[in-house]
């Protein structure tokens, strides 16, 4: 990896207050990455929660689509497949200047992943990488079928743009996972995979902790 890790003292950390429109999240996001660039803008690392919806990345498949008018289905412009985002689901917007720690998109990405992983570990919650599969996993035991039930309980969704990066990250602390039915998440719907989150876990965090737990891991993953 061409990575280099840099200080991050200029950096914004933002906690949204209720939940945040979708459209105006993406306003938002184009803006600020736009601002990186041109003006020299701080970087931002902007936690949200959103209302009930899906997502479509780049590579969504209308099949995956199960539930067309359960929730509203925005185009989101990132990487990835369809997801779903709200009220319980901490969702990391991450604004960082990728140029001048490597131009490096894949090692962002592993970051990210290292990320999550990092913050899950404050909980006693052992999240893992899957090759061939996007996200961060937890191993929920023998399936029943000579196999392991796996569970996904982190998302990752990415986008750069003259090597400023968007969008980001989810993380399922205590949302309704009913909800992921009216998607193929991710576009995996193989039985033994299915969708977790800290609560199902057994861990009852509120959101508050999870997001000192989310800072403290990103200025370890990130920082210098």
């Amino acid at each position: 990896m061409s990575w280099k890790n840099r200080p991050l003292d200029g950096l914004e950390w933002r906690v949204a207050e209720g939940l945040t429109d979708y459209a105006q999240a993406l306003v938002t996001m184009e803006a600020r990455a736009a601002a990186i660039r041109d003006e020299g803008a701080a970087e931002l690392v902007w936690l949200v929660e959103h209302p009930p919806l899906y997502t479509a990345g780049t590579s969504a498949k209308p099949a995956d689509l199960v539930a067309p008018d359960r929730f509203p289905v925005f185009e989101a412009g990132r990487g990835g497949q369809y997801t779903y985002h709200g009220p319980g689901q901490r969702v990391a917007y991450v604004m960082l200047d990728l140029k001048p720690r490597g131009s490096d998109v894949r090692a962002y990405v592993e970051h990210l992943e290292q990320w999550i992983i990092a913050t899950l570990a404050r909980f006693n919650v052992k999240g893992e990488r899957r090759e061939g599969r996007i996200g961060i996993w937890v191993d929920r035991g023998p399936d029943g079928r000579g196999g392991r039930r796996e569970d996904k309980i982190g998302a990752l969704g990415v986008r750069v743009k003259r090597w400023v990066s968007f969008h980001g990250i989810s993380l399922n602390v205590d949302c309704d996972l009913s909800h992921f039915a009216g998607i193929v998440p991710c576009g995996i719907a193989a039985p033994s995979y299915g969708v977790t989150s800290l609560a199902d876990l057994g861990q009852l965090v509120s959101m508050p902790e999870v997001d000192m737990a989310l800072e403290a891991a990103f200025f370890e993953t990130f920082g210098a």
